[in-house]
């Protein structure tokens, strides 16, 4: 059994590839040639390192899976980390399925739940919470509308990653007229087409990632975001695992009525009173991903047997652990100690030294993965 993992130099590829060589599955990762030292490649599971053209990217990778093919004799399961690869896969499925196993969303459920008025609108018809939206009227002016929209409010892109925006640059967070004047012009300026405006929800934030296959749930994990960086909104930087059907119901509604198949993380955020709203779906490998693995759940070794048309094992439900990413951890404790609130710094250094909570990335008997990207951390001059 041989699984081909892409875009390596994502550090959730490692806790993919850790799983799956656990499970003794023969793991390939590969990455673009152009990308300088993937901390996948670094990872004592992977079996085979292959680099492939920047040029021809998707037509190497198909002979990959030709050659393994044809060396083997059964097909590898295609695992793509990337967004962009993942695109390009659905896109092609056609040319891939006769050389490889593939678990993943069609072009038109990705084009779906990337679209971020597209989700509100499907939630709202299987009544799923959403924030309040705030669209302008026919003919209404710019100033009219900024006039009428309660603050502090939340402004983004329908599909920010369409545009190369990283996870802290497709929002923002208004607290007055003239910031939303710009946040909007901003947006508007790079899509070309008027951003999305929500309200602002002050409570916690929730995931709820599911694995599918034609519209059926076979895995599920719920995390509960204590930490993140940037403070007002970004990635996890401390996360823990919990149970909440609540939001896997709300998921599998989704997932039934759009039959998706794949990886997908539902973001969720509460409102004053407390109660949860989907903001939006990440329909692919999700930054918490290494969750999956520190809380010993078989999401990773479960993808790849769908993938592979293989029996499911048993189900491991995901056990209560948090876990934590360094060094944005330690950045997001600087960042709350600006934003006056001292007291998640003290909880930043409280899981530093507590033996129990996870790290996202380090792990003893696989250490050189983490080694890599501290390596290639300092050389970029900073986190990323």
């Amino acid at each position: 059994m041989t699984a081909i993992v892409t875009d390596a130099h994502y550090r959730m590829s490692v806790s993919l590839i850790r799983d799956l060589a656990d499970r003794g599955v023969r793991v390939v990762a590969c990455e673009k040639a152009s990308i300088k030292n993937p901390v996948g490649f670094a990872s004592r599971g992977v079996l085979r390192c292959v680099r492939l053209p920047e040029e021809g990217y998707l037509d190497a990778l198909l002979a990959l899976c030709r050659e393994i093919l044809a060396q083997e004799g059964e097909k590898p399961a295609l695992l793509p980390v990337g967004a962009k690869t993942l695109a390009l896969l659905s896109e092609h499925r056609e040319r891939f399925t006769p050389v490889a196993g593939l678990c993943i969303a069609t072009p038109t459920q990705l084009a779906l739940l990337n679209d971020k008025a597209a989700v509100s609108s499907l939630a709202q018809k299987l009544s799923v919470p959403v924030p309040e939206n705030f669209e302008r009227k026919s003919g209404e002016n710019l100033d009219a509308f900024f006039s009428r929209v309660p603050l502090p409010c939340a402004v983004k892109p329908h599909c920010g990653e369409k545009f190369g925006l990283t996870a802290a640059q497709r929002y923002r967070i208004c607290r007055t007229k003239e910031g939303l004047q710009e946040a909007f012009s901003h947006f508007q300026a790079i899509t070309q087409e008027d951003p999305i405006v929500q309200e602002y929800l002050p409570g916690e934030a929730f995931g709820c990632s599911v694995l599918a296959k034609d519209g059926a749930v076979y895995r599920t994990i719920c995390h509960h975001r204590l930490r993140e960086y940037p403070v007002s909104g970004g990635p996890s930087s401390c996360c823990e695992s919990i149970s909440r059907p609540d939001l896997c119901a709300y998921a599998e509604k989704i997932v039934w009525e759009t039959g998706f198949s794949g990886l997908a993380m539902f973001e969720f955020k509460c409102g004053a009173g407390g109660a949860p709203r989907l903001l939006e779906i990440n329909p692919r490998v999700w930054g918490t991903f290494p969750l999956t693995r520190a809380s010993g759940s078989d999401f990773a070794y479960s993808w790849f047997c769908l993938a592979a048309n293989l029996p499911l094992p048993e189900e491991q439900p995901a056990a209560p652990v948090r876990m934590v990413y360094y060094p944005a951890d330690f950045a997001a404790a600087l960042g709350y100690l600006k934003a006056g609130k001292p007291g998640r710094l003290f909880a930043v250094l409280q899981d530093f030294i507590n033996p129990a909570v996870k790290n996202g990335l380090a792990d003893k008997k696989d250490p050189a993965p983490a080694r890599a990207y501290f390596r290639n951390l300092f050389c970029r001059g900073g986190h990323k």
